[in-house]
C-alpha cells in the first residue's frame, strides 16, 4: 500500500515497551478495520531517552509503582496474560536486528516474530534479552537459529538498526507504542481509540 494507506507503528521492542506489548496485540486488527497497513519500525528507546532527557518509567519513583499496576489493569481489561520479566529492563538490541533481518526476507514472519518476542517477555516472563533467548523465540516459528544467529552479528543490519534509531530521532519520536497516521503522530496505547476514530472520520 501507499504511504497514504497506512498506519505506522514506530517503536514496539525496547527498555518501555510493555506498552507497546498491549497496543501490538490491537494496532493490526485496527488498521485493517479500515483498510489499513501497518509498518512495523522497532527502535531502540534508550536513545530517545537521552535525547529527552528521560528514562524508563519503571525505574522513575512513584510512576514505576503505578504503571506496574496499571499494566496488569490495562492487561486484565484487554483479557491478555501480562507478566514483567526479570531483570527489567532489558536490552533489547538482538530482538531488534532479528525483526529487521527477517522483514528483508519475509514481512509478515518478521511481524510474526515481533508478537511472539512480546509473549515470550511479558505473557510468559521469559528472558529475551540476548541472542540466545531470541533464537529461540525465532526457532519456534519455524525461523532458521543458525542464520539468525549470523544475521545478529552482520554489520549490515547492525546499520539497518542504526539507521532506523537515527531516523526516529531525527522524526521526533521519543516513546513506545507511538504511532503515525497519515502524518497525524499519536503516543500511547490508550490513544488507540483516538487512532479507530480518526481513521473513520479523517481527523479532526
Amino acid at each position: 500500500t501507499s504511504a497514504a494507506h497506512k498506519a505506522v507503528k514506530q517503536g514496539i521492542i525496547n527498555a518501555a515497551w510493555y506498552y507497546g506489548y498491549l497496543a501490538a496485540l490491537r494496532i493490526d486488527e485496527l488498521a485493517a478495520k479500515h483498510g489499513r497497513a501497518v509498518a512495523w519500525k522497532p527502535m531502540l528507546l534508550g536513545v530517545s531517552f537521552k535525547a529527552t532527557g528521560s528514562e524508563p518509567l519503571m525505574n522513575i519513583p512513584l510512576k514505576g509503582d503505578y504503571s506496574r499496576h496499571d499494566l496488569a489493569r490495562t492487561a486484565r481489561l484487554q483479557g491478555v496474560p501480562f507478566a514483567i520479566p526479570e531483570p527489567f529492563p532489558f536490552m533489547s538490541v538482538a530482538a531488534c536486528r532479528a525483526f529487521y533481518w527477517l522483514d528483508g526476507r519475509d514481512p509478515g514472519k518478521a511481524r510474526a516474530l515481533a508478537k511472539a518476542l512480546y509473549r515470550a517477555a511479558f505473557a510468559e516472563g521469559r528472558v529475551i534479552s540476548d541472542a540466545q533467548g531470541v533464537i529461540a523465540v525465532a526457532r519456534a516459528l519455524g525461523i532458521d537459529g543458525g542464520a539468525l544467529a549470523a544475521a545478529l552479528k552482520d554489520p549490515a543490519i547492525k546499520q539497518r538498526l542504526r539507521d532506523v534509531v537515527d531516523d526516529t530521532v531525527a522524526r521526533e519520536i521519543f516513546g513506545s507504542p507511538y504511532f503515525v497516521v497519515d502524518g497525524e503522530p499519536f503516543w500511547g496505547n490508550d490513544r488507540l481509540d483516538q487512532i479507530d476514530r480518526w481513521l473513520a472520520t479523517g481527523g479532526w
